[in-house]
């Protein structure tokens, strides 16, 4: 079974008032339309959020085709870390991806390719050629890498590439996605600004 987590607990800052994950997207709220990328390509979904949240989340993946878990955030706004942590662990499968729930074009080939290089491993993350990782677009072994983010909280170290460091990881390199799908996989959604643009790119639903 491959899961997917979609990280939606964040407070949006950069967006301004109202829950980024529920923007209007062309007709559709975001969180929908990064989940619809992943029907496909993942067995269920697991959503990452605050309490207050998760009744406006469910209804807006009212009618989703595969099962959907919520995984609450234990202690809100502690930041991504935490978020993995919690999605991962209401993940049934082995491997999860996890993406941030900004991130619209998330592509299925890319999924794909980051299951393929996860297997045997405890993660995949690309590796752009600026030497950014996309670690909130990447598979994780679950188990393996919610214990290491509660490690990495647990002592105070809340850079995102912590968890890694206790981890048997590989880096995907920019070429390696590129050719296996679109780089606008990665492409997020901050603003209000770049919500409206991005409409133009889908289909009104």
């Amino acid at each position: 079974m491959r899961s997917a987590v979609v990280l939606a607990g964040g407070r949006s800052t950069r967006y301004g008032d109202g829950d980024k994950a529920l923007a209007d997207l062309a007709g559709s709220p975001m969180l929908r339309r990064v989940a619809d990328r992943l029907a496909d390509a993942t067995d269920e979904l697991v959503v990452n959020c605050r309490d207050d949240q998760r009744d406006a989340h469910r209804d807006a993946l009212d009618g989703y085709p595969n099962p959907i878990r919520v995984a609450e955030d234990p202690e809100p706004d502690e930041g991504p870390m935490a978020g993995i942590a919690a999605g991962l662990r209401e993940a049934s499968g082995e491997y999860a991806l996890v993406v941030a729930c900004d991130m619209p074009f998330v592509d299925p080939a890319v999924v794909d390719l980051l299951f393929d290089r996860a297997a045997g491993r405890d993660a995949a993350v690309p590796e752009m050629d600026d030497g950014w990782y996309q670690t909130t677009q990447a598979v994780y072994r679950a188990d393996a890498m919610a214990a290491a983010c509660a490690d990495a909280l647990d002592r105070g170290d809340r850079k995102i590439l912590a968890p890694l460091e206790s981890l048997d990881w590989v880096a995907v390199p920019e070429a390696d996605v590129a050719a296996a799908g679109d780089l606008e996989s990665f492409e997020n959604l901050n603003t209000r600004e770049a919500v409206a643009e991005a409409a133009e790119r889908f289909a009104p639903q």
